[in-house]
């Protein structure tokens, strides 16, 4: 959960937004780390959640009481899986399995595969030297300007949220023709 009282504040601030928002929380479904807070303060608040956890890991990380939980054989199928179930990724702190997903869900974007928005939570600002790497990235010719430019680093979980909310209504506008 990260050396910070304030990551598991911000991971708290996260599922309650989502849940006060009236969206679903998708995430790997246990019961550990900063997205298990997430869950089980959006699940609390009676918000809608979503967990994918390959069965070899519900020993290890649990799982949380009322919440649905799709049960998937591999990591990859996993990942996969979260991928696609979400409109949004709302990045917390992490270690390397954050990462990992983060890679993926950028490199995804990156071969035109989703277009969906990104938002990383920068608490005590966690992300930034990140965000520097991918700019630093762009800067040297490997990355495009247009992927950085639909990476979004906010501090505040309820900021985070409402962005999320108008580029998906933006897109949807955009996508339907019409607007709210």
């Amino acid at each position: 959960m990260g050396e910070r009282e304030t990551y598991a504040n911000a991971a708290e601030a996260v599922g309650r937004a989502i849940a006060r928002a009236d969206c679903r929380l998708v995430y790997g479904g246990g019961d550990v780390g900063l997205m298990g807070i997430a869950a089980s303060t959006a699940a609390a608040e009676g918000g809608s959640v979503y967990g994918i956890i390959p069965g070899f890991l519900i020993a290890r990380e649990g799982h949380l009481d009322g919440v649905d939980i799709k049960i998937v054989e591999t990591m990859s199928e996993r990942k996969s899986q979260l991928i696609a179930e979400s409109d949004a990724y709302i990045i917390l702190p992490g270690g390397t399995g954050t990462l990992e997903e983060v890679f993926d869900v950028i490199s995804r974007q990156q071969l035109g595969l989703h277009d969906k928005p990104i938002v990383f939570l920068n608490t005590e600002g966690f992300w930034s030297p990140f965000i520097e790497l991918i700019a630093h990235t762009v800067r040297e010719g490997f990355t495009p300007q247009s992927l950085a430019d639909h990476v979004d680093l906010i501090d505040d979980a309820k900021v985070a949220i409402a962005r999320i909310i108008a580029q998906l209504d933006a897109k949807d506008a955009t996508t339907t023709g019409k607007a709210d």
